[in-house]
């Protein structure tokens, strides 16, 4: 059997691909990329890329980057929408130089990934918002009761019999479980603006794995893949230390504490050209610092994985759903993006963040490349 052409390939992708020349002009589109537009092939080679964007698309001064720094450059969430038929595209941009030819650019488009993901992030903190009212509520109403139950459940352990003690025991672990549980939601009720600085995210990690061998995670291997020159993180180190910390605890709880072969494998890299608008603004921030926590665990089951970061989804029988829709606020609150890579028997969660900068503008950006 004969290995197929490189344009049937290109043509069987679902993504639309377009070959941009040194000129703008449009070399080659794929089958999926002429439905996107509504353009057939040949219309589309006789045209610029300018042709079919709208006017003064991010995706032009893309290119130009691409050819630029002759490398690969990502950006997400950029309104590509066609100005004949009036449809809206919001869409993530892939550009990479072509091998032979540095003034050749192939571009990539795909819909409904990092944009739906931040829009699910931003219903995420309105949901955290909605709750936190419930948060407030619960603190005044339910917490001073509580103390009451298990004070007099304390006075009663004195005189019981041992039968008794351990039905007032239960009364007191199940008073300290709820609230913490109100305790948890009240964290969603904080709206002030995160105190941030430079975080050497290695770091971070080390703490979290530390925490994490002395008591949950202590029948687990971790393995560590750590690029040494990652400049700091803008963030706030407090509350990286528990973002990373409730996913490295799912992670463990995934894998389970019977599994002989648990490993937690915990990342870093620098990656470039990762951009993203921020919401209700033009600017558009990058997003270098990828911390990565993958486990060997069963996996996310399917139907979960579209509301994963919502509150109060959860697959433990004794979870409260909490912890992903703390770990999504968090990394909203520092203007990144979290997201979930699910494989049979290998589960990735994914964080990218800002880089640190100087108050003169200055970054670590510029001694890396």
């Amino acid at each position: 059997m004969t290995a197929p052409s490189s344009d049937l390939v290109i043509n069987a992708l679902p993504l639309p691909v377009l070959t941009i020349g040194a000129k703008g002009e449009i070399l080659h589109a794929n089958s999926a990329a002429e439905a996107f537009f509504e353009l057939g092939l040949r219309v589309m080679q006789r045209q610029r890329l300018s042709d079919i964007l709208p006017f003064g698309s991010p995706i032009l001064t893309l290119v130009e980057e691409v050819r630029r720094r002759g490398a690969s450059v990502s950006e997400y969430r950029i309104d590509v929408g066609n100005p004949r038929s009036g449809v809206d595209h919001v869409v993530d941009v892939f550009a990479t130089p072509l091998a032979d030819d540095g003034e050749v650019v192939v571009l990539t488009l795909q819909e409904r990934t990092i944009a739906d993901k931040m829009d699910r992030q931003l219903t995420h903190r309105s949901a955290a918002r909605s709750i936190s009212a419930l948060g407030a509520m619960l603190a005044h109403e339910i917490k001073n009761p509580l103390s009451g139950i298990r004070g007099a459940a304390q006075l009663l352990e004195q005189s019981a019999d041992e039968g008794d003690r351990m039905l007032t025991r239960l009364i007191c672990e199940e008073a300290d479980r709820i609230v913490r549980l109100v305790e948890r939601v009240e964290l969603f009720g904080d709206e002030r603006p995160v105190e941030r600085g430079p975080v050497n995210v290695h770091g971070v990690l080390d703490q979290v794995k530390r925490l994490a061998q002395s008591g949950f995670a202590r029948h687990i291997r971790f393995v560590e893949v750590y690029d040494p020159s990652l400049p700091p993180a803008l963030g706030n180190r407090d509350q990286l230390v528990q973002l990373f910390l409730n996913l490295v605890k799912n992670a463990a709880e995934a894998i389970g504490e019977d599994a002989p072969d648990g490993e937690i494998v915990l990342s870093t890299a620098y990656r470039t050209g990762i951009r993203l608008q921020a919401p209700g603004s033009r600017e558009r921030v990058s997003l270098p610092i990828e911390m990565t926590v993958r486990d060997n665990g069963p996996g996310v089951p399917p139907d979960l994985l579209p509301d994963l970061f919502d509150p109060f989804v959860t697959t433990k029988a004794n979870g409260s759903g909490l912890g992903l829709a703390l770990v999504a606020k968090i990394v909203g609150d520092h203007g990144g993006i979290v997201e979930c890579d699910p494989a049979p028997r290998r589960t990735t969660f994914r964080v990218l963040l800002p880089m640190y900068s100087a108050r003169d503008g200055r970054g670590a950006e510029a001694e890396i490349e």
